[in-house]
């Protein structure tokens, strides 16, 4: 392309003195447009006053300071009233559940019991077949019975062995007569015998008689020695027996003790959760039957440790459990435990080491329900928001609720 021709297509592009003199005339018109309304507000203005956004100010803001002076007393009065109470949702419903199991092996019977149901102490949980154990019992009364016996027998060969003693004791004695009479005897015919008086035969047989009296003697005394040692046998004999019937009624109580064993029972009231036994089935000892949880129960609350500087043991609790929401239940503090939850855990944690961060611990306080509700069913885990009144003075807000 030429450089005439470029000449002529920028001023084919370019605006004609027409379209200049048409935009001046649009200009023009759009700024008298403007003033003659600037000018209309500023008459309006002079003639009637400010606008009516412009009077509403001031009653805004006459209604700000009182809004402002019944917001600070109120404001107050609830700080005042929420500094006598301390207040966590880290709570739970906490109690010692355990499972229940069988001590002695053998078929369920019975199963009285259903889930989550409450039993009291002492009610039926399971039943065990109970024959083999009534015949353990049986066999160890026999047992007994016998071991009884063999005593009484053993106590009447000691009676007789007594009289057998007496009696050996009474020939002593009639020996030891003889034998003086024989010593005499002899003594007497020895000296007739010397003397010339008396034969020497005569003189031989009481000497023989003397040395059978002084042999019947030592025979009886033998005789009454083995009565005596044969008594000593008895006894020793009775004492075993009275061993083996003290044997005899161990294990009849372990018979008897396996036998009460074969009804589990509640040692304490409490409800059934998680109920696996069932009729039929064969239980071993240590076998878990259901998980119980008793009537006794309690909430933990971890409280920050900076909210512990005014609570102690005994403090009024007021407990909101989340499951009912719409009831509050009243309790105490019990106790505050010494020392974080993080200080009993499995891994404490060890701050000497690494680098150090301070958070705020948490710590256990452990809280009673004074009187626990019987028509809903409280258990462990369950949420609680505890509130502990740390401050027992009325707020403020109490005594101005009781002086009106």
């Amino acid at each position: 392309m030429s450089v005439d021709e470029d000449r002529r297509v920028v001023q084919a592009r370019a605006p004609t003195p027409q379209n200049l003199a048409d935009g001046r005339l649009q200009v023009e018109a759009l700024r008298q447009e403007y003033e003659d309304q600037h000018v209309d507000r500023f008459d309006d203005t002079l003639h009637h006053g400010p606008a009516k956004g412009t009077r509403r100010r001031p009653l805004t803001f006459a209604g700000g300071l009182v809004l402002l002076f019944v917001a600070l007393p109120a404001a107050y009065l609830y700080w005042d009233y929420t500094a006598h109470f301390e207040s966590t949702d880290d709570a739970f419903i906490a109690a010692r559940q355990f499972t229940i199991s069988p001590k002695v092996p053998g078929y369920l019977t019975a199963v009285p019991v259903t889930d989550n149901q409450h039993v009291a102490a002492g009610e039926v949980i399971v039943r065990i077949d109970d024959r083999d154990y009534r015949i353990a019992v049986d066999r160890a009364q026999a047992q007994v019975a016998s071991s009884e016996a063999s005593i009484q027998n053993i106590d009447a060969q000691i009676g007789v062995q007594n009289a057998q003693v007496n009696a050996n004791q009474a020939q002593l004695h009639q020996a030891q007569a003889a034998l003086v009479f024989a010593q005499q005897q002899n003594a007497r015919y020895e000296h007739l015998a010397q003397t010339g008086w008396g034969t020497v035969q005569n003189a031989q047989q009481y000497s023989s008689q003397l040395n059978q009296q002084e042999a019947a003697v030592q025979s009886a005394q033998a005789n009454l020695t083995l009565a005596q040692r044969q008594i000593e046998a008895l006894k020793a004999q009775r004492n075993s027996a009275v061993a083996s019937l003290a044997e005899a009624k161990a294990q009849s109580d372990q018979a008897q003790l396996d036998l009460s064993h074969t009804i589990v029972t509640a040692d304490q009231p409490g409800r059934v959760v998680q109920l696996s036994a069932a009729v039929g089935e064969f239980a071993q000892p240590g076998t878990n039957l259901t998980m119980f949880v008793p009537d006794d129960i309690w909430v933990w609350a971890n409280f920050k440790e900076s909210q512990l500087d005014h609570m102690r043991p005994g403090e009024p609790v007021t407990l909101e459990i989340d499951a009912y929401a719409e009831r509050a239940v009243h309790g105490h503090v019990a106790s505050v435990q010494p020392g974080s939850g993080t200080a009993f855990s499995l891994l404490p944690v060890e701050n000497a080491t690494g680098n150090y961060v301070k958070i705020v611990q948490r710590v256990p306080v452990k809280l009673f329900v004074d009187k626990l509700p019987t028509d809903v069913s409280l258990g462990p885990g369950m949420s609680v928001v505890p509130t502990v009144r740390i401050d027992p003075a009325p707020s403020l807000l109490e005594r101005l609720e009781s002086w009106l």
